[in-house]
């Protein structure tokens, strides 16, 4: 079988291996490919991997050997997965490989905002402590989080990390999710998406973007929340409606917001979120401590093993 990796540098920028794909198969990895050499690249291999390289319905047709499609990713909107049933192409996911990466992150978020480390480091390094009138100072207001509630919105296994790490900072949790479970109970009380925004004093996105959810943080709903709510969101860009967001920041109704996804990725230069007041924005970095990314790579090894053994795992089609 060939096997060939479209754009293998964001999952593997030379700390990890290839080894596992090599095993299974005449492997060709490239960095990144331009939408115009896909169809060249994939030339006659049965097996493309891909992270956000598009695989829409006209390189499928005019890649006829295909036979599987991996995505080193758990989203797979860059494939047309319609026109991949149609000629009989496995398509597979990676889910899970990033649970507690991303709730870690989730909480680096939050604890920026309340203690703006960052900052304060660059301000002692400038000069700014040694030359100080007091023993000490601090150029944002300084919160903690102990009493405070936060409301997760979206409570799989994600939320519950999230959940988890919050309550042992002594935070109050409560989550909305469509499938409240016993693992849930145990960290947070279930309650309804209003209550959950009238009550909260951080709320933390982790939901999927389905047509429900998407654009959930939005004008109407953010008149309902607490003055000086603080907004975290790792999950993704398209569950915000940024200007009504970047809106709430520059008035104050929001206190701060901490952003790794943005609605078009990489973000653009005229999104309103980059003049907001009080808004942290990572590149999409939630995910991608080595650990993290080498389970995606364990789990992307496996499905295609899989496959090769006629019993397909975590296919999406």
């Amino acid at each position: 079988m060939k096997i060939v990796i479209l754009d293998g540098y964001t999952e593997n920028p030379g700390d990890l291996s290839w080894s596992g794909f090599e095993a299974l198969g005449d492997l060709t990895v490239y960095d990144r490919t331009p939408q115009e050499k896909v169809v060249e690249r994939i030339g006659q291999a049965e097996i493309v991997i891909v992270n956000k390289t598009l695989m829409d319905r006209t390189t499928i047709e005019a890649c006829p050997r295909i036979q599987y499609i991996g995505v080193l990713a758990t989203g797979y909107n860059v494939i047309d997965v319609q026109a991949a049933t149609e000629k009989n192409i496995s398509v597979c996911n990676i889910p899970t490989y990033g649970t507690d990466s991303v709730g870690q992150f989730a909480i680096a978020l939050l604890l920026e905002i309340c203690h703006h480390v960052a900052h304060h480091d660059q301000a002692v390094h400038a000069g700014r402590w040694e030359t100080n009138l007091d023993w000490c100072f601090w150029d944002y207001p300084l919160i903690e989080l102990a009493g405070k509630t936060i409301g997760v919105l979206g409570f799989g296994r994600i939320g519950q990390t999230t959940g988890r790490i919050a309550k042992a900072l002594g935070m109050k949790i409560i989550a909305c999710d469509e499938y409240p479970n016993d693992a849930g109970r145990i960290i947070a009380d279930y309650v309804s998406l209003d209550e959950l925004f009238v009550r909260s004093d951080v709320i933390c996105l982790h939901c999927p973007l389905l047509p429900s959810t998407e654009g959930i943080i939005n004008k109407k709903n953010i008149a309902k929340m607490k003055d000086g709510v603080i907004i975290i969101n790792n999950s993704r860009g398209q569950l915000v409606r940024e200007n009504d967001l970047a809106e709430a920041l520059n008035s104050g109704k929001i206190y701060a917001a901490g952003v790794d996804v943005v609605s078009s990725e990489p973000i653009c230069g005229d999104n309103p979120l980059l003049k907001a007041k009080n808004c942290i924005i990572t590149p999409h970095i939630s995910w991608a401590p080595r650990e993290s990314r080498q389970r995606l790579m364990d789990i992307a090894v496996n499905n295609l093993r899989a496959f090769l053994d006629g019993k397909p795992t975590n296919v999406v089609n």
